[in-house]
């Protein structure tokens, strides 16, 4: 991130959303509202001194909210670009921090910024969100957690600053149970496999058995998948560490109220026995889910969102990367879930396809586009709704069709109920005739 962001040919706009997307490839206008840090980005040198007077502590999200962080400060100790900023919502306006800035660059009256720009192609990467269950116990006891929060316990950096310990109480940790598919193939919330929890609860466990070989760790799975290369020799090894896996369903989970420890009721399918266990820590490997911000920027694009949130590809195994608009690459787990390999891959591509226009300074389309009979159009707007692509619009009561956007897909002549839209080369007069020469 910091060689990206001191690249020149790059312009790195952070705290910040898009508003508005219209044109297509070679001649995108994007329109972004850049949101006020209520901190000078031009004079702040990060030196920290404002955050160190701040009387104020709200939950840390980059850490899972386990811990806590001032209202004025970095995101994360590495964030680019290093600038703080105010969480206006939680503020008191102390002015504790204007009071001790040596730069004068706190500003209180900062407004939103509307940035607009013109580019020629478009990379999608809106990442994902993690599954949060309603069952569990999670959200309602305490040392029920999910990996992402496991592993900010296990950073140096995290709130206990690497030390294994319970959420309730602090106590270290002597038993754990991790639970797999958590909202992952399951008919009611997500029924896709998330491809990367069994080997994140993996690494996981031996991470936490290589600092604490005195613990016992148990993976409840349905199956293991390690699909990818090295990943089946790594859960092989995993189990000289002493990581137990028991292959089946946890029914139910409950907690003392006195000690917070928790009951696991579950049944091991290979042994066909139930089990009764009680540990300190209960690990939830949850589904990975589409960020709630892709249905949004769908509509800006014109993209496809498949039944589980995710933008469509324009074919998944022949052209990954791309989309049915031309000049607009996806990437990640924009896409679906990804394991980091993956995503590294798809990143570079999607940039080789972003670049291919921008080196050929041209794009050839199609001839077969669609066609308005404007003396017979009425402006019902019938077709602007059936177009895929974003691609028809209705002026002065009359279709006018974008060629560049338009795909000759059809679909606006099928529901055109006056007949005034038409595909160049393949008009309904074609057709007929065609027809009728094979019937001679």
């Amino acid at each position: 991130m910091v060689e990206t962001s001191k690249h020149p040919n790059v312009q790195l706009i952070t705290n910040a959303e898009v508003k508005e997307i219209t044109g297509y490839v070679g001649n995108f206008r994007i329109k972004i509202q850049k949101n006020p840090r209520y901190v000078d980005e031009k004079t702040c040198n990060g030196c920290g001194l404002c955050s160190e007077k701040c009387p104020v502590l709200i939950p840390n999200e980059f850490d899972a909210n386990l811990g806590a962080r001032k209202v004025i400060g970095l995101p994360f100790s590495q964030a680019v670009p290093a600038i703080y900023a105010i969480e206006k919502e939680f503020c008191t306006e102390c002015r504790s921090c204007e009071l001790v800035c040596e730069k004068k660059s706190i500003d209180f009256n900062q407004k939103p910024q509307e940035i607009e720009l013109e580019i020629g192609t478009i990379i999608v990467a809106t990442g994902l969100e993690v599954y949060k269950p309603s069952y569990y116990g999670y959200g309602t006891y305490p040392n029920v957690i999910t990996e992402f929060e496991l592993e900010r316990l296990l950073s140096p950096n995290g709130p206990t600053e690497g030390e294994l310990v319970r959420i309730s109480d602090g106590k270290k940790v002597k038993k754990i149970a991790f639970i797999q598919c958590v909202g992952s193939r399951d008919l009611r919330s997500q029924p896709y496999c998330s491809t990367v929890c069994c080997m994140v609860a993996i690494k996981n466990a031996t991470l936490v058995k290589q600092h604490h070989p005195e613990i016992e760790l148990t993976i409840y799975y349905i199956d293991v998948r390690a699909e990818e290369k090295l990943n089946e020799e790594y859960f092989m090894r995993s189990k000289d560490f002493g990581i137990k896996f028991v292959r089946g369903k946890i029914g139910q989970i409950l907690e003392d109220p006195e000690t917070r420890s928790l009951t696991i009721y579950a049944e091991d399918t290979l042994r066909q026995t139930l089990i009764n266990d009680t540990v300190d820590l209960v690990v939830l490997s949850t589904a990975m889910l589409s960020n709630p911000s892709a249905r949004e920027i769908s509509n800006m694009l014109g993209l496809e969102i498949d039944s589980y949130g995710f933008f469509k590809e324009f074919h998944y195994a022949l052209a990954p990367v791309k989309t049915r608009i031309d000049g607009v690459s996806i990437c990640g787990c924009a896409a679906g879930p990804k394991s980091i390999a993956n995503a590294v891959s798809q990143a570079q591509a999607a940039a080789v396809t972003a670049l291919h226009p921008l080196i050929a300074g041209k794009v050839e389309i199609e001839l077969i586009r669609a066609l308005v009979d404007t003396e017979n159009c009425v402006g019902c707007g019938l077709c602007a709704n059936a177009c895929p692509f974003n691609a028809i619009r209705i002026e002065n009561q009359k279709a006018v069709v974008d060629e560049i956007l338009c795909k000759g897909c059809g679909s606006c002549a099928g529901v055109c109920p006056s007949s005034s839209i038409t595909l160049r080369y393949y008009r309904d007069a074609q057709i007929d005739a065609q027809i009728d020469a094979l019937a001679q």
